[in-house]
């Protein structure tokens, strides 16, 4: 695909709606994946069933899962490479299959990660309040703590990309820097009874069918792992920082999860059935090890969840935007700030998509939907956070799956002469399969409710996003046409 200059009113029109280029380095695209993936939060609320899933050689589960997560950065860097643009997922697919895939793809991602930071927006109040209770003895309802640092995001994020991805590449070098201090002060204080179980396949509960259990809980924490390419715009040189973003974040946050895992099971005694009992494990080693690293451990929580709602905000609205600059979404989304150069549309409408969820979801609590335990009352954040990030990764997972499938096709039919076997089928076919095991797990019979709700709701949302891009790509036949047409340095055919 060669690089052209579109006809003059529609450059004419794309010139206004662009975003502000390279305004972003290789360090701030690469800080802003890790604030949105999160390390505490995701580590926080998802080690204890990790743990017990695959036994004390979590670890081991762990290191699997960043190979996964490593293979599908093979593809986002290669269509990126190839492709740069806000759009993402949604440009990859809809350039390789057409509008109708671009339409069905733009609405499962934007469901999926609406529904998904509508978890983070929610922990990040809950965290706070927890934190709160526990220091100061105070405790007004997390809700209100939701409102505030969700505002505060907003009108960061609103300001400019330059500021708001500082602020939470800030925020997650203290979080890190925090989980590191408490991980290593753990470690010598157990030096004495150190082993080197919790790196032997042996001790893998029930084997394989261990590592299979608790891989789709590895895998999950790294989700956000795809932040830099919908950044791609506003990056310096977005062929080249994209992957390497990618790559340096699944290599950092790989280390970082085994070293917080083994501090972990380390601080419990290599006993997981204390791992699993405990509300949140990494917290209590903190406390076990040196009271005031407690605090540290808090700490962290809560500059995760704020770097993460600030960096996955900043990404996702990227590709909610795109959708509306090439109106497969409604066009009012693709305007753009004329000074500051955001997305001003497109963050207000996710963020409030967002708060909508979050309501309904609790109104379907109070009336009788769960509490997490099938009965009514008050939503918890916590049991909204596992809820509400179970079903959005389902319908992100798929967004995965078809860009996996989508890359061969791409460079066969685009780029032939740079098309590799190994680069372009082998690595994205085992991405592919890789994406198949936690999406079997979070789709499978026989969970409790409300999980066991979310395949069935998943696949109708499926079958509606296609049917209405069916539909939308009759009445526009040029829809194909502009899908891919802005790329981040110039205009694609």
């Amino acid at each position: 695909m060669s690089v052209v200059s579109p006809p003059p009113p529609v450059r004419a029109r794309l010139e206004q709606q662009r975003l502000r280029g390279g305004a972003l380095g290789l360090l701030d695209i690469a800080g802003s994946t890790m604030a949105n993936i999160g390390p505490a939060m995701s580590f926080y609320f998802s080690f204890g069933f990790l743990a017990t899933a695959s036994g004390v050689a979590s670890p081991l589960t762990i290191i699997a899962a960043g190979v996964a997560v490593a293979l599908l950065g093979n593809t986002l860097a290669q269509f990126s490479r190839a492709h740069p643009s806000a759009g993402s997922f949604i440009t990859f697919v809809g350039t390789t299959f057409g509008g109708a895939s671009a339409v069905a793809t733009a609405l499962l991602a934007a469901l999926g990660y609406i529904i998904g930071i509508s978890a983070v927006i929610a922990v990040s109040g809950g965290f706070l309040a927890t934190t709160l209770e526990f220091y100061a003895g105070w405790s007004p309802p997390w809700v209100v703590w939701t409102l505030v640092l969700t505002a505060a995001s907003a009108a960061l994020i609103v300001r400019g990309i330059v500021l708001s991805t500082k602020v939470a590449g800030f925020f997650f070098a203290v979080e890190l820097v925090m989980l590191l201090v408490v991980s290593v002060a753990a470690i010598v204080k157990h030096g004495g009874h150190l082993s080197a179980a919790p790196f032997l396949p042996s001790h893998i509960k029930g084997g394989m069918s261990g590592l299979a259990e608790g891989f789709p809980l590895a895998v999950y924490l790294f989700i956000g792992w795809e932040n830099s390419a919908a950044l791609a715009e506003e990056s310096e040189n977005p062929r080249r920082d994209v992957g390497r973003a990618v790559f340096s974040s699944v290599a950092v946050m790989s280390l970082s999860y085994v070293l917080f895992a083994y501090a972990t099971v380390t601080g419990f005694g290599y006993d997981v059935h204390k791992v699993g009992a405990a509300d949140v494990p990494f917290i209590v080693v903190a406390r076990g090890t040196l009271g005031v690293l407690a605090f540290l451990a808090y700490l962290a929580g809560l500059t995760s969840t704020v770097g993460s709602l600030i960096a996955g905000a900043n990404s996702q609205t990227r590709l909610l935007f795109n959708a509306g600059r090439e109106r497969l979404f409604p066009a009012f989304l693709g305007y753009v700030h004329p000074t500051r150069r955001t997305p001003t549309n497109a963050i207000l409408t996710f963020i409030a998509a967002a708060l909508v969820i979050i309501g309904g979801w609790g109104l379907g609590h109070l009336i009788g939907g769960g509490g997490g335990a099938g009965h009514g009352g008050p939503m918890d954040a916590t049991v909204f956070f596992a809820e509400a990030s179970s079903m959005g990764s389902i319908l992100i997972l798929l967004v995965y799956l078809a860009a996996n499938v989508a890359l061969p096709f791409y460079y066969r039919r685009y780029r032939p002469t740079e098309f590799r076997v190994v680069r372009h089928v082998v690595l994205p076919a085992l991405g592919a399969a890789v994406i198949v095991v936690p999406l079997y797990f979070l789709v499978k019979p026989g969970q409790p409710a409300p999980y066991s709700w979310f395949p069935y709701v998943s696949l109708a949302l499926l079958v509606a996003s296609v049917a209405y891009a069916v539909v939308l790509t009759r009445r526009d036949p040029a829809l194909g046409e502009r899908v891919g047409a802005v790329v981040a340095d110039g205009y694609e055919e």
